[in-house]
């Protein structure tokens, strides 16, 4: 393939038209009459819709096609993450924008034969509205995807991540060429700041400044690095627009290096992140080959390379400085700051770090400008957010939403609520093990930086878990803290002594255990560790036992003083007996019981043999009326 110039781009850009105008379901318009009559069938090929059987799907279908000889006719198209991770494997058929979702291989022919060949849509594979119980055909319509704003999730389902024509075909690559042909240096950093853009990992540092200072940093040497050691509990933002549409993450480092002067660049990605790291070299490979990766890009004269730098797993190399020492060679470890990495960073030399979700806003920016990124999210929160969405909530999935929008829209609106007709909303955990629990009192937060904050909690990388009233607030501290005792890379006493500490008490609180002054000893030591700890991981490891303890106080102290738990949650703290006025009668504990521990005859109530009992907590898991304690 001979390198590109912009002429080049522009043609493989109209090429893509007609494709693009059928996926993207608009457009029709200037479409013939036989182009409109191509389909295309987009398919999720994200982790969550493999784990689930997509690329089974992706194969009947194509076989099927093939042995009716309509492979001009229909197109099956394999793309990143869709964002509705609940309903996988899904699809959208294109232009028609129908939807269908948790498909089976089972269902390829019947997918040909009526909605390809027969133009009948397939009403039991669609999503089906909860209020009214009506199937809703088009993508568009349902709440999840209509409630939504994208700016780094545009392509999601769109474009195959592993064709990068696919990807100029919807203005890649036009930003970098715009920052390489048109703009300075200096041009580059203003339209940043002009946007408000603030970095995504968390931190929420303006992107622009931090570009600004490594611009002005002297060297002949400086770097690029991409974090995409993403580790939160709960958190597949980064991995899913990785899977997605790497070439926004690579197009966005471009951009980046001509703004600071670097001619190479590494992307941190966690080894545990296998399709995540296939599809980034590849389109690391075709971006090369292409000639929008290495010397003289689009002939600008300017040269820019880079490589993926796969990360053993460690959480703590999330940490700007601690993700540098491993790139480097060392064991993943914290350094105290000042300098900072734009000023002494990787190899010590001057370094941008910015994590995937921020360089995936960046092409867009150039090409859009600063003013139209500004216009959208708060006055001090810029642009849009993505989430991941997942805990005890109907539509656990990827979700893109303004800066500013409310709690209450995202978890309601967007995610369709609390499962379960007995079940409310308690809580939703904000910022991953470095932030905090947001309680129902709270629901009309907006989502941005300052407001967050106020409440407990922090933005953090977009991970968002929320929880019904079925959930243990103690337990909830002790799952956070246990995660970041075992992800603290023990350089500082504090952190590496004190979170030990403080994952003992919660354990021994929610075994029984607890003791007067146990709460106070848990104040006291958060404190300390915050105001003494090296690294943003222990700073913040606190904070979700800060922020329990702020809202959910009464249940520490239920558990320390009446040694019950509420919720249910602390297997130590329950009798596991049969509450006979409760009981239904239905017998679901006894078909659920893994051990044959629970005696049930129809219309009698259940009996729990406690010496058969390993207090699995399934039992209390699956019933509907709590008449288990």
């Amino acid at each position: 393939m001979p390198k590109l110039n912009i002429q080049g781009l522009e043609a493989i850009k109209e090429k893509g038209r007609v494709v693009f105008s059928l996926r993207k379901e608009k457009a029709l318009e200037t479409l013939t009459p036989d182009e409109r009559k191509k389909k295309h069938l987009l398919i999720c090929g994200g982790t969550g819709c493999h784990a689930t059987g997509s690329l089974e799907v992706i194969d009947a279908l194509r076989k099927e096609i093939a042995k009716r000889g309509f492979q001009d006719k229909y197109s099956v198209v394999e793309t990143g993450c869709n964002g509705f991770c609940a309903q996988g494997p899904v699809m959208v058929v294109q232009p028609d924008g129908i939807f269908y979702q948790k498909l089976k291989m089972d269902d390829a022919v019947e997918i040909v034969e009526e909605h390809l060949i027969n133009g009948r849509f397939i009403e039991r594979l669609m999503f089906v509205a909860p209020d009214t119980k009506k199937p809703i055909p088009r993508l568009n319509d349902i709440p999840f995807f209509a409630e939504q704003e994208l700016i780094v999730l545009k392509n999601k389902g769109i474009v195959d991540p592993e064709v990068i024509d696919d990807y100029i075909a919807v203005d890649g690559y036009l930003g970098a060429a715009k920052a390489l042909l048109e703009m300075t240096a200096k041009d580059i950093i203003s339209e940043l700041k002009t946007s408000g853009l603030r970095g995504r990992g968390g931190a929420g540092f303006p992107t622009g400044l931090k570009w600004e200072f490594a611009a002005k940093s002297s060297g002949d040497l400086k770097y690029v690095l991409c974090n995409a050691d993403e580790g939160d509990p709960g958190a597949f933002m980064d991995r899913s627009v990785l899977e997605a549409d790497p070439h926004a993450v690579v197009e966005g480092m471009i951009v980046a290096a001509k703004a600071i002067g670097s001619h190479y660049g590494y992307v941190y990605c966690r080894a545990e992140y296998p399709l995540a790291v296939k599809r980034l070299n590849i389109a690391i490979s075709k971006a090369r080959e292409y000639g929008l990766l290495g010397e003289d890009i689009l002939g600008s004269g300017y040269g820019f390379d880079l490589e993926i730098y796969q990360g053993a797993g460690a959480f703590v190399c999330g940490e700007e400085t601690a993700l540098i020492r491993s790139i480097e060679g060392h064991r993943g470890m914290p350094r105290p700051r000042p300098p900072f990495p734009a000023q002494q960073g990787l190899f010590k030399r001057p370094t941008v770090l910015n994590n995937v979700e921020t360089y995936a806003n960046v092409a867009q920016i150039i090409l859009k400008g600063g003013a139209w990124y500004a216009d959208i999210g708060t006055e001090t929160s810029k642009g849009t957010k993505v989430f991941a969405l997942t805990g005890d909530i109907k539509n656990i999935g990827l979700v893109e939403v303004p800066m500013g929008t409310p709690l209450r829209n995202i978890i309601f609106d967007v995610g369709g609520g609390i499962p379960g007709k007995k079940r409310e909303f308690k809580a939703v955990q904000l910022g991953g093990p470095s932030g905090g629990c947001v309680p129902a009192e709270f629901i009309d937060t907006p989502v941005d930086f300052e407001s967050i904050v106020k409440v407990g909690a922090i933005m953090g990388s977009g991970g968002m878990i929320v929880m019904d009233d079925h959930t243990c607030m103690v337990d909830m501290a002790r799952f956070f803290m246990d995660f970041i005792q075992e992800e603290s890379c023990g350089k500082c006493t504090p952190c590496r002594e004190g979170t030990r500490r403080m994952l003992e008490i919660l354990e021994k609180i929610t075994h029984g255990k607890g003791e007067p002054g146990d709460i106070e000893l848990l104040e006291e030591l958060s404190a300390m560790i915050k105001d003494s700890a090296l690294c943003g991981l222990g700073q913040t490891g606190p904070n979700p036992i800060l922020s329990t303890l702020q809202y959910f106080k009464d249940e520490y102290e239920t558990h320390i003083y009446d040694k019950t738990c509420p919720a249910k949650r602390c297997a130590a703290l329950l009798k596991f007996e049969v509450d006979i006025d409760q009981c239904k009668k239905c017998g679901v504990c006894f078909k659920k019981c893994p051990v044959q521990a629970i005696e049930w005859k129809k219309k009698e109530p259940a009996f729990i043999d406690k010496e058969k009992c390993i207090k699995c907590l399934t039992c209390i898991s699956n019933c509907r009326y709590d008449a288990i304690f």
